[in-house]
């Protein structure tokens, strides 16, 4: 039994994966604050719903793009499931090569939807995660991991506009009902979700010149059902893609 947790900016998403399928998913907000023994409580509750005790995996692999977390809550699931958690990086095998200047750059989370997106498609792809940034990340045919490019997510972004002007307010995060606004809340939201989209779609275009191929597209993140249906650009969406990457690399690195 595998328990497979991702620490983003946002959101803790957490995993349980046995007997050949995804048994259940969390989504928890992420609150650096919290001491270990906090996180414990909550994953303690969630499995304990499911039936569940913290000690019942056998595996445990972390994805974290959050350093003041990654250590505490590492420890504190290493105590509990009686198993050496392994954070992944780009040392362990994933295999993945990179093209990058610095592979120790790249975050754990972006390399987890590579290794997925391309077990799913088995060829070229983009991976397109819509969360606390808006990232795009180019793999090729064989596997290798060209780069990635990071614009601010779209709740950055509406936290930024009413934050820095007088007059525009906090919106929620959902597609107006045409691009051309007829109120405030109408305009910010063409302009964040219809703007943050398009921005996608260009890029996807730019990413495919640059990589001389029709690469798939697939869209992840907290905010990609909502993103995904606006286009057709995507040919999947799996808002837990980052969950079946860490699946597929604890596969690689299991021992026995």
């Amino acid at each position: 039994m595998l328990l497979a947790v991702d620490i983003g900016n946002t959101n803790i998403v957490i995993g349980i994966y046995d007997q050949g399928t995804w048994k259940h998913h969390w989504r928890i907000r992420t609150v650096q604050e919290k001491m270990p023994d906090e996180y414990r409580v909550l994953f303690r509750h969630f499995l304990h719903e499911a039936g569940l005790e913290l000690d019942s995996p056998d595996q445990v692999y972390i994805s974290s793009v959050v350093p003041p977390l990654t250590g505490g809550i590492s420890q504190m699931l290493g105590e509990q499931t009686k198993n050496v958690p392994v954070i992944i990086n780009h040392t362990i095998n994933t295999g993945l090569s990179f093209a990058v200047d610095n592979p120790a750059e790249v975050g754990p989370d972006l390399i987890a939807d590579a290794v997925a997106a391309h077990s799913r498609f088995n060829d070229a792809c983009i991976i397109v995660d819509f969360g606390t940034a808006t990232t795009l990340t180019a793999v090729t045919g064989k596997l290798e991991f060209l780069g990635v490019a990071i614009a601010p997510g779209m709740g950055l972004s509406a936290a930024a506009l009413a934050g820095n002007t007088a007059q525009l307010p906090n919106i929620d995060i959902s597609p107006p009902a045409k691009c051309i606004g007829r109120n405030t809340p109408e305009s910010i939201q063409s302009g964040i979700v219809l703007g943050n989209l398009s921005m996608v779609e260009g890029m996807i275009d730019r990413m495919r010149k640059e990589m001389g191929t029709e690469a798939k597209a697939i869209a992840t993140g907290g905010l990609a059902p909502l993103m995904a249906p606006l286009t057709d650009y995507f040919s999947a969406i799996d808002p837990w893609l980052t969950l079946e990457g860490i699946r597929l690399i604890a596969l690689k690195n299991r021992r026995g």
